[in-house]
């Protein structure tokens, strides 16, 4: 599968779902299970590819900023969610985190940053397909510790100063 058809699959998904990140997560699923089983082996690895390339400390710090907090599983929720926002959304946070203030047209933290359910959707299509495990996707280790300089997430100031642009639309 290419990047292409990747991206289709996320904002078709994400359009039937009305923007919602379960449904959108069911409306891959769906979309998946008219595949076969090495294509959806494909989707996952673009989709895990992303996931392990949004593990910065920069992101970390947009999220914390739009969420209000985010720990380390509710990080690696947020990058599902990120993922799901389409390929505008994310090659634009991946290249500068503060541009989400311009990329998102809304952010609700009550109901936005969280997609747990869509990382799971590849492995969720290819059971229902083959009754296996979706198989190893052949990529890297992810790192252990986020890329980029580590931020103090829990100073205001630090992230008022790295992210101004989130911070007066979604803190200020």
């Amino acid at each position: 599968m290419g990047a292409t058809r990747f991206w289709e699959i996320i904002d078709t998904a994400r359009a039937a779902a009305g923007g919602d990140p379960a449904g959108q997560a069911e409306a891959v699923v769906e979309r998946l299970l008219r595949l076969d089983a090495a294509q959806v082996t494909g989707f996952a690895r673009h989709f895990e590819a992303r996931w392990q390339r949004a593990y910065r400390w920069d992101l970390w710090g947009a999220a914390w900023v739009l969420c209000e907090g985010v720990s380390d599983d509710a990080f690696d929720h947020f990058r599902c969610w990120l993922i799901g926002q389409g390929r505008r959304v994310f090659e634009g946070a991946v290249r500068e985190p503060d541009a989400l203030a311009e990329l998102l047209p809304t952010f609700d933290p009550a109901t936005d940053g969280e997609a747990e359910e869509l990382g799971r959707a590849a492995y969720v299509a290819h059971e229902r397909l083959t009754g296996t495990a979706l198989p190893e996707l052949g990529l890297p280790e992810p790192p252990e510790e986020p890329v980029g300089t580590p931020l103090n997430l829990e100073d205001d100031a630090v992230l008022a100063a790295r992210f101004p642009r989130l911070w007066r639309r979604f803190r200020g």
